[in-house]
């Protein structure tokens, strides 16, 4: 099984500009919403069609255009024979469950053998007598499963799943998370999923493919993308919380401008490097001044249920305060850009209280535990 993907596209301003391949396995595009991610996934299934490049899905061209000519080759949807699961899973409503199912199969076959396929796939969604009801008479996970079971009953080629829970609350994905993770491991060829969640995308993807306006940033193995990013786009997805401009000072030393501090780091800093990366639950209480230890104060604080978010400012910062003129929007951006955050875990915290606001801190950034990209 193979997918190889060259394609541009032009919508007002945004371009689109990707070039990939995959093979048997499941890709991840992980993304901010409007970066490009459904675009691409859409361009494959025949739903848009690109202004010039070459999909080729298991041998098969499915389009084939040259800027500024008609395209050669341009296989309609039906013809590409690929599935697409949108975020609203798009079933008919006018039809039954079973019905649904259904839509996709090649109706030339034989009916008893689709009539098998469509029971196989009724039992493995747990949709066991729900065939009669209509869609507006399912709940959001049962939608869901209906809209799986038609993707399966087409025998597709390759399998794309754009964000298919993101319209679901968090009890119910969970449970449906591992209806796909046995779905994906059974199915033999390319697997496309779109998330802009890195803890969904590690989940269920072998690579992840970091998309970043219309391009893509970086791609590889999920663990090199998530734990050793190489970018500051695959930085701030991979889920680390603490982004600033970074100035090489040393072999080992970086000047942040934007918090007043100067870090030293165990890996060797390029002379190009332009950015710092911390996640929040790296950083940790000290207790004696040293290396990468820093007089800090407690701005903000706040609570979920596991942890405790704290902002935090350098006390011994070297560089202006907030201009007392500035507009609200423009304290906002500066507060952010001035501060840490550090994400206490309550459940693990030592026997010390629960930083509060107010509170003056000694906190260490591990030398070890940053991350340095230059793009």
């Amino acid at each position: 099984m193979s997918l190889e993907v060259d394609i541009e596209k032009r919508m007002g301003d945004f371009r689109l500009d990707v070039a990939f391949s995959a093979g048997d396995e499941t890709l991840g595009f992980l993304g901010a919403s409007g970066c490009g991610k459904s675009l691409t996934l859409r361009c494959i299934a025949g739903i848009e069609k690109p202004d010039a490049g070459r999909i080729v899905v298991n041998g098969t061209t499915f389009f084939d255009k040259v800027a500024g000519r008609r395209a050669k080759i341009d296989l309609s949807p039906q013809q590409r024979k690929t599935a697409l699961l949108f975020q609203n899973y798009m079933l008919f409503p006018n039809m039954t469950v079973r019905q649904n199912v259904m839509a996709g199969m090649d109706r030339r076959a034989d009916a008893e053998a689709n009539a098998r396929i469509v029971e196989s796939h009724l039992r493995r969604f747990g949709l066991s007598g729900l065939e009669d009801r209509y869609p507006a008479q399912l709940s959001g996970g049962q939608q869901q499963r209906v809209a799986l079971a038609r993707m399966l009953a087409a025998g597709p080629g390759i399998l794309m799943l754009d964000e298919p829970f993101s319209a679901l609350d968090a009890h119910l994905k969970s449970s449906l998370e591992q209806n796909l993770i046995g779905l994906f491991s059974e199915f033999e060829g390319t697997i496309l999923y779109v998330s802009h969640d890195i803890d969904e995308a590690y989940r269920f993807c072998d690579r992840i493919a970091v998309v970043d306006g219309g391009h893509i940033d970086e791609i590889g193995p999920k663990d090199r993308v998530v734990h050793h990013p190489s970018s500051l786009a695959a930085v701030k997805l991979s889920g680390c919380k603490n982004t600033t401009p970074a100035r090489r000072m040393g072999a080992h030393e970086v000047l942040l401008p934007e918090w007043g501090v100067s870090l030293a780091v165990s890996e060797p800093v390029a002379s190009d490097v332009r950015w710092l990366g911390v996640r929040a639950f790296s950083l940790r209480r000290a207790k004696h001044p040293g290396a990468n230890v820093f007089r800090m104060r407690a701005d903000r604080v706040s609570d979920s249920r596991f942890e405790r978010t704290v902002m935090l400012s350098f006390l011994d910062a070297c560089g202006p305060d907030v201009e007392k003129d500035a507009s609200e929007e423009d304290v906002t951006m500066k507060f952010l850009k001035n501060h840490v955050q550090w994400r206490v875990d309550k459940l693990s915290a030592s026997c010390l209280p629960l930083p509060e606001e107010g509170d003056e801190l000694l906190i260490e950034f591990p030398s070890d535990a940053v991350y340095l990209v230059s793009r």
